[in-house]
């Protein structure tokens, strides 16, 4: 079986049209998308019509949980939680408040896009430095609990990274589609960069007891999405958007 490993779209239509057609080259035979698909400047409501036309099996990541908890002080004081909520329409918020925040397929295959504990917190890494460190096997598995599937899925970190586990796990974030750079204050101030604007995605191949793990970058007209950015009043993510880094 090949598995298509996607997170972290961030309404970034333009990659994630690039990463279907690359995976679809590819003849995966599934598709997973482990959230935070919606929320950015760019187009979200096309991100979901894509998703659907796909059928992807998808998550609810903790910036999709944000656009439906948003109180009107917060759509009025953040302009691109507002132009997401304005460009999703009922039904499609309704979708969204469906989806799950976790997904075991069989044994082997748990998806989850941060922590059973916090959706907004990273599995991999560490970021008390302001950077993220990739954490120690004995707290990732500390994360983990009771959680025994072979392969753990995760996202929300937009960091590409395969980590195999003592236990015999097999831990795979398979970065983001849409945004390669950005600036976050939770749990503490840090910055994520790839210095790189191509998408990012993983094809998983599993065959009896043996498996492979790819990590996949892929061109896509990045200046469509940066411009649609800026159109949207948000020039830091354009210029994450061209760059893969955060800017100054």
């Amino acid at each position: 079986m090949k598995i298509a490993i996607l997170s972290d779209i961030k309404s970034n239509v333009y990659a994630l049209e690039e990463v279907i057609k690359d995976a679809k080259n590819k003849q995966v035979d599934v598709m997973l998308n482990l959230g935070d698909s919606f929320y950015g400047p760019i187009e979200p409501k096309k991100t979901y019509e894509l998703l659907k036309d796909n059928q992807f099996i998808s998550l609810c990541g903790n910036e999709d949980r944000k656009i439906l908890e948003a109180t009107p002080a917060q759509l009025e004081e953040n302009n691109t939680l507002r132009y997401v909520y304005n460009d999703l329409n009922d039904d499609i918020l309704h979708w969204i408040q469906d989806l799950p925040f976790e997904k075991l397929i069989g044994d082997d295959y748990y998806m989850i896009h941060g922590t059973y504990q916090d959706d907004s917190i990273y599995m991999l890494e560490d970021v008390n430095s302001g950077l993220p460190i990739l954490r120690e096997d004995k707290k990732i598995l500390e994360i983990l609990d009771d959680i025994s599937s072979k392969f753990v899925l995760c996202g929300n970190s937009c960091m590409p990274r395969c980590s195999n586990l003592s236990s015999g796990q097999v831990v795979i974030n398979p970065g983001s589609v849409g945004l390669q750079a950005f600036k976050d204050s939770y749990p503490v101030e840090h910055i994520v960069e790839n210095n790189t604007p191509d998408a990012s995605y993983v094809i998983l191949t599993v065959e009896d007891d043996k498996y492979g793990i790819e990590l996949v970058k892929v061109t896509y007209d990045f200046e469509k999405a940066a411009l649609k950015a800026s159109e949207n009043g948000s020039d830091d993510w354009a210029y994450s958007l061209r760059t893969g880094k955060v800017a100054n």
